[in-house]
């Protein structure tokens, strides 16, 4: 499995995902700033991954830091990197996990309280991977023998620190011979699903049909697909989900056609702060996204355009969301209290 971030002596290495397909090429990155940068350039992408890396990038300003004010320092970059991704929760959860440990370390010196840092994210790093394992096999017993499965933008080991949550219960799923074939949505308008997933699966040999967004409702309509598989962003306390803008009209549509909708997450994803997902804040991209493609002019570059990078689906239209603790099934509002360990 192809690496999507790493650090060593003071450098975080990071895949450069805007490069994919056509080069693999990785950016070392020296400064907190310079990782931020990736992150706001899409160059890092996916909640899960965005979040360790955050808190790779919070540890590294502290190995690089030689000044007297550490607790300022490590304020500015916290807020720098909060300011990256705004629907991702998981890169709350990351680096507030590691400013915890910042505060609770706070009086060593910097060498001690960089490797205090460097070390929790390591362990940040391999939970990860073992948390999609673990949605991988909860999440393939949802599947029957040669299903055909419909997925949007890119949820797998390129989203994360390795293996995937959607692609995580696909390719357990094919170990298991339950996957026949995989739709690709090709995710307008970056392209995450052409890219990012063709490219995934292509490596490991999965079957996988690329389509258009636009092609979903049509081919479900056909009978070809048996359950659709998604990630996500941020979860809200009832169950409804900020995935990739075109998921929520995946939802509709596998509602109507009687299809099985299937959110594949980690339980960092789910916000308990959040009642609804009418609350979850949704991140604006660059206007020149949907004006350009490749950087080639498709429309008129004053037109005004609207590009939120997420939409919300309501609980109603999802079947179960799959987390590393097993399966979360209806009443959402109450299970997920009891799978986060709450009390109402």
């Amino acid at each position: 499995m192809i690496k999507t971030v790493s650090y060593e002596n003071g450098i975080l290495t990071i895949l450069d995902q805007s490069k994919l397909p056509e080069k693999v090429e990785y950016l070392r990155c020296h400064t907190p700033e310079e990782v931020a940068d990736a992150i706001l350039d899409l160059k890092v992408r996916g909640a899960p991954l965005i979040g360790v890396t955050a808190a790779y990038a919070l540890a590294l300003g502290m190995v690089n830091y030689h000044g007297n004010n550490k607790i300022e320092y490590f304020e500015k970059i916290y807020n720098l990197l909060a300011s990256t991704r705004p629907t991702a929760v998981n890169l709350f959860w990351a680096i507030n996990r590691i400013k915890k440990i910042f505060l609770e370390n706070s009086s060593l010196d910097n060498t001690k309280l960089a490797n205090i840092l460097i070390n929790e994210v390591n362990k940040m790093f391999k939970e990860d991977i073992n948390t999609n394992k673990l949605i991988g096999e909860h999440g393939e017993k949802l599947l029957n023998l040669n299903s055909k499965v419909l997925t949007i933008c890119n949820a797998g080991a390129l989203a994360t620190c390795g293996y995937g949550t959607a692609l995580g219960v696909i390719r357990t799923g094919f170990r298991e011979n339950k996957i026949k074939n995989v739709w690709a949505c090709e995710t307008r308008p970056v392209l995450q699903g052409s890219r990012l997933t063709v490219w995934e699966l292509l490596e490991d040999n999965i079957p996988v049909t690329l389509i258009t967004d636009s092609m979903a409702a049509y081919i479900m309509s056909l009978e070809k697909v048996d359950a659709v598989i998604v990630g996500a962003d941020r979860i809200a306390a009832n169950g409804d989900t900020a995935n990739k803008i075109g998921t929520y009209s995946l939802a509709i549509a596998a509602h109507y056609h009687s299809i099985p909708f299937y959110v594949a997450a980690p339980t960092s994803t789910i916000d308990l702060t959040l009642t609804s997902g009418t609350l979850i804040p949704i991140e604006q991209r660059n206007a020149d996204e949907i004006r350009q493609l490749a950087n080639y002019p498709i429309t008129h570059q004053d037109v005004e355009v609207f590009n939120p990078s997420f939409d919300v689906t309501p609980n109603e239209f999802i079947t179960a969301i799959i987390c590393e603790k097993g399966i979360i099934k209806k009443p959402f509002k109450q299970e997920i209290i009891n799978f986060m360990g709450e009390e109402e």
